[in-house]
């Protein structure tokens, strides 16, 4: 009997609540199956804070069914290898099969096909019924009817209510196949498939050719093998393989699948790609899932995943933050304040649309967590391009000019404070000198001022100043960070804060008050909070060597895991945002940064790897690093290393392994692998040889 594939996910029931069926996305459109409505990348209607994605009705909600006297099986299957969500009816006589799918790389289409298949023995004609809650409808857009394209049908329209005063309103326009009430398969027939397409986008010369596009390749019989050899190699470059628990690989599994489904495919970049939001592009519909907005989430939680594996791709996540930098000056202006200052929660033009003015005002942290994104990618590429050409270096020198003049000195403590602000932790605002903040703060004004040397430009001496002489609170005493000026330990937090100095943020602090911060406040967490926070409690207590306690917190992210599908919700009590991206996020960076021990350094990727007691091996294929891919083997005996594929960058040499311990070297060269036992140690650049 043929193993289990942990990248399948099937059910002979569907979930009864339907925010738990599973979604069919990729960078620029999205729905879950059955839904009546699909969303647009970037299409948001409402102003201000009552700005959400604009919904558009989705042709593809379609659900089959076969009338039929006989006995029937059900199955509902998600595969993820193939990035195709199928429904299977089967009797003795018939299998009738219905795919729903979001096009890998041709972004602006969604499809879905029916195909019947008869037994030998089975005689007579089998009838497929096809049952659409299609309206042509939307209380965000202005639709109208167009004339038929091709065979198919055509609406377009407006939204309603820009974002602010004077801006976008962008023009939706959607193309599909009409669905009928039924397919039938004829008595003399044996296997026939029927193929209907959706096209969606801004313009009707645009969703004209990508329909005409999409179809053509239906009808050389390529669409759907296209979009699966799509999904072939975005695999084969991003592999976690988990020797361990089922239920580890097939959690590992989804968590990749719905986030490498929000970002562009490899080479598809021909469109304005405009962030992920915490629900992703499913989700985001007015009171729903935040709306559809753009966090910290998406820079702090997610991108690091996508950053390890295929920096090209989370690039597009920092050129959304680029082209929003607009926005951010204007907030900046807003507050009385020099530079720019990113929304707390951003969408289509970057200027602030939270709902509850005191988030925008003091979740300030935000600033940060966008830089840090652009250092660790820089860091992992050495690629200077994105900041000198493209607008790179603005956001950094514009975050930096904010910090700047955000701070106050104090004379009695001789240092900069930043008060007023709400840290990550949301139970607690209005506090002067959060950790997090000053010490990300700190951290975007070292990566400014060393960017800047390196591009040649002069550094303002304000920011080496305020860099050096930023508070960044700490308990001498207890040996610990507090969360703020005033924190008493005990209090209640809502999630992963001070701990986060540790990773993502790197902050300089031996092993004993690493500890001490873990232990203040792994019991004040609130339970009920957001799924990310147990994830990085379990960075921690891996890079303590403590594989115990990282898993009784790991296995507490479990509970906001639904089946069948694996979509994740915000709160373990099925409250909050669904199809919970951050909470994937966190997850994986538990897998990929804690297991591994990787962190990203200026001249460095560091490994250190504990594997825990139920996981014999883990095999990560596909890191990139220096425009070199490589392939780690972890197990508890010995690491290996091998290049499957060496950059052809100029700026990139050849690499090697350094054990920490020994100084021991390994030449890293592509398509041999090297294999020494468990130790730390890091990639970096091997020597020139002249």
């Amino acid at each position: 009997m043929a193993a289990e594939d942990p990248a399948v996910f099937t059910s002979s029931t569907l979930p009864s609540d339907p925010r738990l069926l599973p979604t069919v996305t990729n960078a620029y459109l999205g729905t879950a199956v059955y839904r009546d409505i699909l969303h647009a990348n970037g299409v948001y209607n409402g102003a201000v804070g009552d700005t959400h994605r604009a919904d558009i009705p989705s042709p593809i909600s379609v659900r089959i069914s076969v009338s039929a006297e006989d006995s029937q099986s059900e199955t509902f299957s998600l595969n993820t290898r193939t990035g195709t969500y199928v429904h299977t009816i089967q009797s003795s006589g018939y299998t009738a099969t219905h795919k729903i799918y979001a096009h890998r790389t041709l972004v602006h289409l969604l499809a879905f096909s029916i195909t019947i298949q008869k037994s030998a023995l089975q005689t007579q004609p089998v009838t497929v019924n096809l049952q659409t809650q299609f309206m042509p409808k939307s209380p965000d857009l202005d639709l109208q009817r167009g004339t038929d394209f091709q065979g198919a049908h055509y609406l377009y329209g407006k939204t309603l209510i820009p974002e602010v005063e004077g801006g976008p309103q962008p023009t939706v326009h959607l193309i599909w196949t009409p669905v009928p009430q039924s397919v039938t398969l004829s008595g003399d027939e044996t296997e026939k498939s029927w193929e209907f397409l959706t096209a969606v986008a801004e313009s009707e010369e645009e969703v004209k050719k990508y329909f005409h596009e999409g179809k053509s390749l239906i009808d050389s019989g390529f669409l759907y093998a296209s979009h699966t050899q799509a999904w072939a190699e975005t695999w084969e470059g991003c592999c976690v393989k988990v020797d361990g628990p089922f239920s580890l690989s097939q959690a590992v599994y989804g968590c990749l699948y719905y986030l490498l489904s929000a970002v562009p495919a490899l080479g598809s970049y021909d469109f304005r790609f405009s962030g992920i939001s915490p629900g992703g592009l499913s989700n985001g519909r007015q009171n729903e899932d935040y709306w559809g907005h753009v966090f910290w989430d998406q820079d702090t939680w997610m991108y690091p995943n996508i950053l390890l594996f295929y920096p090209d791709i989370a690039c597009a996540i920092l050129k959304y933050r680029i082209q929003s930098l607009g926005g951010a000056l204007n907030n900046a202006q807003e507050q009385g304040y020099k530079g720019g200052k990113f929304p707390w929660e951003s969408a289509a033009t970057g200027q602030e649309v939270c709902p509850e003015k005191i988030y925008g005002d003091q979740e300030i942290h935000i600033n940060g967590d966008v830089v840090l994104a652009f250092e660790q990618y820089y860091h992992i590429t050495q690629n200077l391009k994105l900041f000198q050409e493209e607008g790179g270096w603005d956001v950094v020198h514009a975050v930096a000019q904010y910090w700047c003049s955000r701070v106050k000195w104090n004379p009695e403590e001789q240092s900069y404070h930043i008060n007023g602000v709400m840290p990550p932790d949301e139970y607690h605002r209005d506090v002067d000198n959060s950790v997090y903040t000053n010490a990300i703060a700190q951290r975007s004004l070292n990566f400014a001022i060393d960017l800047g040397t390196q591009l040649h430009i002069p550094i303002p001496e304000e920011w080496k100043e305020v860099r050096k002489k930023i508070k960044i609170p700490f308990d001498k005493n207890r040996r610990f960070h507090p969360e703020y000026d005033g924190y008493c330990p005990g209090e209640q937090v809502k999630q992963a804060d001070v701990i986060l100095l540790g990773f993502p943020l790197l902050y300089p602090m031996d092993s004993e008050v690493r500890r001490n911060d873990l232990e203040m406040y792994e019991p004040v967490t609130d339970p009920t909070g957001p799924a990310m926070t147990w994830s990085m409690f379990a960075v921690g207590w891996l890079e303590l060597k403590e594989p115990e306690r990282a898993q009784q917190l790991l296995s507490k992210c479990f509970s906001n895991i639904t089946e069948p599908f694996k979509i994740w919700v915000e709160c373990y009590d099925g409250t909050g945002a669904v199809n919970f991206l951050t909470g994937m996020g966190g997850f994986l960076q538990a897998i990929l940064f804690g297991y591994t021990g990787f962190r990203i350094t200026k001249n460095r990727l560091n490994f250190d790897p504990l594997c825990p007691d139920d996981t014999k091996k883990l095999q990560i294929t596909g890191v990139c690093y220096l425009g070199s891919k490589l392939s780690f083997t972890f197990t508890k005996e010995n690491v290996t290393i091998e290049v499957t594929r060496s950059s052809c960058e100029p700026q990139c040499s050849s690499l090697e392994a350094v054990l920490a311990a020994t100084q021991q070297r390994f030449p890293l060269r592509e398509g041999q692998s090297v294999t020494f036992p468990v130790a730390g140690g890091w990639i970096q650049k091997a020597p020139k040889i002249f």
